[in-house]
């Protein structure tokens, strides 16, 4: 219908445009050399109109003539970008089959056909690595780090082949050269925070480290590597807020108080760590200073005070108590120390069951699943019969025959 619509109104345009030349009258008279031609008006309009149509006829054709070289340079441009991008394409799949002597040939066909591209220099250069020719992928890598539009890509390639082989001063320099062409990228900042790491920058390392690395880490190693006082204690203290149940951190941090002289609060550290995550190098701190072994088990008493139950807090008192020759009581701290042990290994939430003399803490909740059973009920005993029973064992004889009576 639209198209019935357009010749409509075509036709009706072409015979207006007819009616008007029929009915200009007059005659138009050309005198060129000697010739007169004269013609009717409308003729002569018409005359016209077809020598400007066959004049923009005939300029056309030149054109056309004259873009053949151009029309055949894109057509072979076309098909050589076709085939480069197949090679591309082949190139990559090589890389990620690990076939090292296909993706040289790809790449090398690639770079025939588009040129030294960044796309053809990286392809290059990633399988002359994985052929391990690293002086070729070397020799590329520096190319693209010489481009404006692709230098990040180069100095990324120069960075990773310089930490595989140990160059830490070339990598710190390429880093640095990569801070400047992309300030604040996310791979250089892991990179620069694994770098330091391997050359001992613990400062810088905790500086670029992000929030799932071990920060605490990162912090103790640089306050055990700063000379400046001030700056090593900060350190210690970001180390210990980190991270407060890991153990070096505590010490670090410990220490430097005490160096400063703050030992009260250097104490009550030690005592906060023991009670997240006990460890034997925490009470060897604490007790350090102290040499009457009374004090130094009073000390102790208070360092597991957050968390008795715990068997190294039980380790720790019957060391202690065994220093002091109380035998008694580190055979008592020796027994809690092995039932807690077996409690942890089953994975039962009940506690330890003491002995009769002292009161049996009611469970705080309901066991586990992991209990395969409840608590066995303690044994009625007279008040003090274990601890008498502990004290008339003679070495290398018999214990002696228990103050206990049946229940009922």
């Amino acid at each position: 219908m639209r198209r019935i619509f357009l010749v409509v109104i075509a036709v009706a345009v072409a015979v207006a445009v007819a009616w008007w030349l029929a009915d200009r009258t007059g005659t138009v008279s050309v005198t060129l050399d000697g010739y007169t031609v004269q013609t009717a008006t409308s003729l002569a309009i018409v005359a016209v109109a077809v020598l400007v149509l066959a004049l923009y006829a005939v300029l056309r054709l030149l054109a056309l003539l004259l873009g053949i070289p151009v029309r055949i340079g894109f057509w072979r441009g076309r098909r050589r970008r076709a085939a480069g991008d197949e090679a591309i394409t082949r190139t990559l799949v090589a890389i990620a089959a690990g076939a090292e002597g296909d993706a040289r040939r790809e790449s090398a066909k690639a770079r025939r056909l588009l040129g030294d591209t960044p796309q053809t220099l990286l392809l290059a250069a990633e399988a002359g690595r994985l052929a391990n020719r690293d002086d070729e992928a070397t020799a590329l890598y520096k190319q693209l780090a010489a481009r404006d539009d692709a230098a990040l890509l180069g100095l990324r390639g120069l960075f990773r082949q310089a930490m595989t082989a140990e160059n830490w001063d070339e990598a710190a320099a390429i880093a640095r050269r990569a801070e400047e062409v992309r300030p604040g990228g996310a791979w250089l900042r892991d990179e620069r925070a694994q770098l330091a790491v391997r050359v001992g920058n613990w400062s810088q390392a905790l500086r670029l480290a992000g929030p799932d690395a071990p920060r605490a880490v990162f912090a103790t190693a640089a306050a055990d590597a700063e000379t400046d006082p001030a700056e090593a204690l900060r350190l210690a203290r970001q180390a210990w807020k980190e991270s407060p149940g890991f153990t070096p951190a505590a010490l670090a941090y410990a220490r430097r108080l005490r160096g400063t002289g703050r030992e009260v609060k250097a104490l009550q550290l030690i005592r906060e760590a023991w009670g997240i995550n006990p460890q034997p190098e925490l009470a060897a701190f604490s007790l350090e200073p102290i040499d009457d072994k009374l004090a130094r088990i009073r000390e102790a008493a208070r360092i597991v005070g957050g968390n008795p139950e715990h068997p190294e807090s039980q380790l720790l008192m019957a060391r202690l108590s065994l220093e002091a020759g109380l035998l008694g009581e580190a055979r008592r701290h020796l027994e809690e120390a092995r039932q807690a042990g077996l409690n942890q290994k089953r994975g039962c939430c009940w506690p330890t069951w003491r002995s009769p003399s002292t009161a049996i803490p009611r469970p705080a909740a309901t066991p586990s699943a992991t209990c395969s059973a409840a608590p066995p009920p303690p044994s009625r005993t007279r008040p003090g019969a274990a601890r008498h029973a502990a004290r008339t064992i003679r070495p290398g004889g018999r214990p002696a025959r228990p103050a206990t009576r049946p229940a009922g």
